[in-house]
């Protein structure tokens, strides 16, 4: 299974995107603000790095159940797809929604519901391509 996100949508505090499982549309992602290859990294505050990642469901200590992790992303550690609406609850995870806003996304626990049963059913590996699009 290869899940895309292709980010379009940028501001001074959020990056959202355009979230697809095989290539069927699905939702919307927001992540932390996205950052040139020669700005500093801020904690917190800057989404992670363009590029494919595996996908593997683990146990999540903060939440204390198992969630999407991406794996191997250079230079974060713990980053999860998981329910969330604005920047303040993101630290570099990847928070799907079915509306977006300005900053937020909306109905986020029912978009993170559809893309947890799709990685869930999968009966191949699953990846994840992040890209960039300037327009």
């Amino acid at each position: 299974m290869i899940l895309s996100l292709v980010r379009r949508w940028f501001t001074p505090a959020t990056t959202i995107g355009e979230f697809a499982v095989d290539g069927e549309p699905t939702c919307f992602v927001l992540e932390d603000r996205f950052r040139l290859p020669w700005e500093s990294k801020v904690y917190g505050a800057t989404c992670i790095p363009c590029g494919t990642y595996g996908v593997a469901i683990t146990h999540s200590p903060r939440f204390g159940v198992d969630m999407p992790l991406l794996l191997k992303v250079p230079g974060y550690q713990g980053i999860r797809i998981h329910p969330g609406n604005g920047p303040g609850d993101t630290e570099g995870c990847l928070l799907p929604g079915l509306e977006r806003q300005p900053d937020r996304v909306l109905q986020s626990r029912e978009a993170y519901i559809h893309v947890l049963q799709a990685i869930q059913s999968a009966k191949t590996p699953v990846s994840i391509t992040i890209t960039a699009l300037f327009t």
